[in-house]
């Protein structure tokens, strides 16, 4: 195996794992040697995954958890020590969208959704997994954003807001605790179908998506995962602070 892409000895922790991004980077983690502890408010879908692991299984603690649920995400890392002994990979990838909603038409509903899942479920991971990794001297956490994160979103402004919080989280954590050997950084892919993209889970509206990007298509799930996967490489070990867009060049735009 490619050192740069051996997770032999390491320990992670997923959130979101029952589906999607999740789902896909379990089993591209724990096929190259990481143990995990992965979470979903879905038992049934985070049952799937521990199928689809077959035999590697056995590397993997799985517990419901609702991100927006403080004690819930303290308690997967809690079952990281405890099971394991420490944390080197906590990748916060638990998220939700929202009806396509003009900006003038958004309800607190989808504001408090929107903050309880995407932003507080990330805060409240990181502040338990900072504090594993502080007691450790090492660490790397991935958030999951968005290019809604990094730039405007028409009819997605709660998304975007929330996504745009999560960037400042990673930003704020990566400046706060490098000198302590922790790193943090964020993916931001562009369209993706996944369960998320629920909007657009038509050819047709996928088509639609696509004319709008330079290579005129969307990204394939495991094409972001390959991603975050090169990103938590622990060979990667200088990268800290970045938003990183994969969205076949829209940005470039």
């Amino acid at each position: 195996m490619d050192e740069l892409l051996d997770f032999s000895g390491q320990v992670a922790l997923i959130t979101g794992a029952g589906s999607g991004f999740g789902r896909l980077l379990t089993l591209g983690l724990v096929k190259r040697g990481c143990r995990l502890v992965i979470s979903d408010i879905d038992e049934n879908n985070l049952a799937h995954t521990l199928e689809m692991a077959g035999d590697k299984a056995a590397q993997i603690i799985s517990q419901r958890c609702d991100v927006a649920n403080e004690n819930d995400c303290k308690a997967m890392v809690d079952s990281a020590i405890q099971h394991f002994g420490r944390v080197d990979i906590a990748v916060n990838n638990a998220g939700v969208a929202h009806d396509m909603t003009p900006l003038h038409l958004l309800s607190e509903e989808i504001l408090d959704k929107q903050w309880d899942i995407n932003v507080k479920g990330v805060l409240f991971g990181m502040k338990y997994q900072i504090a594993a990794m502080l007691s450790q001297g090492s660490g790397h956490i991935l958030n999951v954003s968005s290019m809604a994160g990094i730039g405007g979103a028409p009819k997605v402004g709660a998304y975007a807001a929330a996504k745009h919080a999560v960037a400042g989280l990673t930003k704020t954590a990566a400046v706060e605790y490098a000198k302590k050997g922790i790193r943090c950084n964020a993916i931001c892919p562009f369209f993706s179908p996944t369960a998320i993209l629920k909007d657009f889970d038509t050819p047709e509206s996928q088509a639609q998506l696509a004319r709008g990007t330079p290579m005129k298509r969307l990204a394939q799930p495991q094409e972001i995962v390959n991603t975050m996967l090169l990103m938590l490489s622990p060979g990667n070990s200088y990268m800290n602070g970045q938003t990183i867009a994969v969205d076949g060049g829209v940005s470039a735009w």
